[in-house]
C-alpha cells in the first residue's frame, strides 16, 4: 500500500502540568531524565526569564520520549533547568518567538482536555515522500518544517510535517505527524543507561470511539494495513507497533483503565532488556503495577499509561 517511508516511531510525547513533579516521577520510573530547557528573554534587569514551553527527552537509539510543559508567567521552573536564551539575528527573532508562542498555546489546549500523551510522531527515512504520498492520500498537512537546534558542539536539522485535523496541525486525539529519521550520531552522543533497563519505544495505544474510522485514517497516515488483533487493531512499524482499540474494549487491553478522553492516546510501551529487573525496580520506589492479558506490567503516571515488555 504505497511506499513505505515511514521507519518506525519517532517520539510520543506526555505533556505534564508540573515539570518538577513530572522529572520526579520519571527518574523514579527508572528513565534517565536530563535537565529541562526552557526559553527565556531578557526581563527588566537584563536577566533571562524563562517563558513559553519546555521539555525534555528519555533518550533511546532510535527514538525518544519527551516530557514537555507550559511555563506559566512568573512560574516555577525545576532547580536543575536549562534556561536558553532565544539568540537570533533580528529580522528571524520575530518568527522564533511567534513559533515558540504557537506552541505553548498547542501544549496549553492539550492541558485543558487533560494531562497525559498528546504526541505521537513516527519517523521516516524520507520526509520529502512522506509528506507527498500523505498529499496523494488526501491526508492534510502544513508542508514540511524545518528547524536548526544546538547538539553539543554542533547544529541539528530537524524536518518534519503535522497532519491537520479540524484544526492544523493537530487531530482529535492530538498532535499527530511525521519527522525525518534521527542523525544516529547525534542521537548517539546523548545516551544514557536507564536504571529500568529501557532500550526504545514499543507501542503507543490509541483509544477511539470509531475504530473503523481510525483504522482508515491511519492507514492512510502509514501507508499500511493493520491487522487484527483481538479486540485490537496493529500497524506494525519497524520494530514498533500502533494499537487501536475501542473505548468499551480498552478493559480488555489495560485491565482498571479508563481514558481520560475519547478519542485519546492512552498508553505507551517500552522495551526494557530484563522485566523482572524493571519489575523489581518499580516495586522498589513504590508504584503499583498491574498486568496485560500478554503479561506485560504496567503504571499509571500523570495522566499516562506507561507499561513495560521485554525487548525482542
Amino acid at each position: 500500500m504505497g511506499r513505505m517511508e515511514i521507519t518506525g516511531l519517532h517520539h510520543i510525547g506526555h505533556v505534564v502540568r508540573d515539570m518538577t513533579a513530572a522529572l520526579d516521577g520519571y527518574r523514579r520510573l527508572g528513565f534517565a531524565v536530563p535537565a529541562p530547557s526552557y526559553p527565556a528573554l531578557p526581563g527588566d534587569d537584563g536577566e533571562p526569564v524563562p517563558f513559553g514551553a519546555a521539555n525534555t527527552h528519555a533518550d533511546f537509539a532510535a527514538d525518544f520520549l519527551e516530557l514537555a510543559t507550559v511555563l506559566d508567567p512568573g512560574g516555577a521552573v525545576p532547580a536543575d533547568a536549562r534556561v536558553v536564551p532565544l539568540q537570533a539575528p533580528p529580522e528571524v527573532l520575530p518568527t522564533l518567538l511567534e513559533r515558540v508562542t504557537a506552541t505553548s498555546a498547542t501544549l496549553a489546549a492539550c492541558l485543558e482536555r487533560f494531562e497525559g500523551l498528546h504526541i505521537l510522531m513516527f519517523s521516516a527515512s524520507d520526509i520529502d515522500a512522506a509528506a507527498d504520498r500523505l498529499r496523494t492520500a488526501g491526508v492534510g498537512h502544513g508542508g514540511v518544517t524545518t528547524v536548526r537546534r544546538p547538539a553539543g558542539d554542533e547544529v541539528e536539522t530537524v524536518r518534519y510535517l503535522e497532519i491537520d485535523g479540524e484544526r492544523p496541525g493537530a487531530v482529535a486525539e492530538g498532535r499527530v505527524g511525521v519527522v525525518a529519521d534521527l542523525d544516529p550520531r547525534l542521537q548517539a552522543a546523548r545516551l544514557t543507561g536507564h536504571p529500568n533497563g529501557a532500550t526504545g519505544l514499543a507501542d503507543v495505544l490509541l483509544c477511539a470511539t470509531d475504530v473503523d474510522e481510525t483504522q482508515d485514517r491511519y492507514e492512510r497516515y502509514l501507508g499500511r494495513k493493520a491487522r487484527v488483533d483481538g479486540k485490537t487493531r496493529v500497524f506494525a512499524i519497524g520494530d514498533a507497533t500502533v494499537t487501536l482499540v475501542a473505548a468499551s474494549d480498552l478493559d480488555a487491553v489495560l485491565p482498571g483503565v479508563t481514558p481520560p478522553a475519547v478519542p485519546a492516546l492512552v498508553a505507551t510501551t517500552v522495551a526494557v532488556r530484563d522485566l523482572g529487573t524493571t519489575r523489581q525496580l518499580l516495586q522498589d520506589n513504590g508504584f503499583p503495577l498491574r498486568e496485560t492479558p500478554a503479561g506485560e506490567i504496567f503504571t499509571s503516571a500523570l495522566g499516562a499509561v506507561i507499561a513495560f515488555r521485554p525487548e525482542n
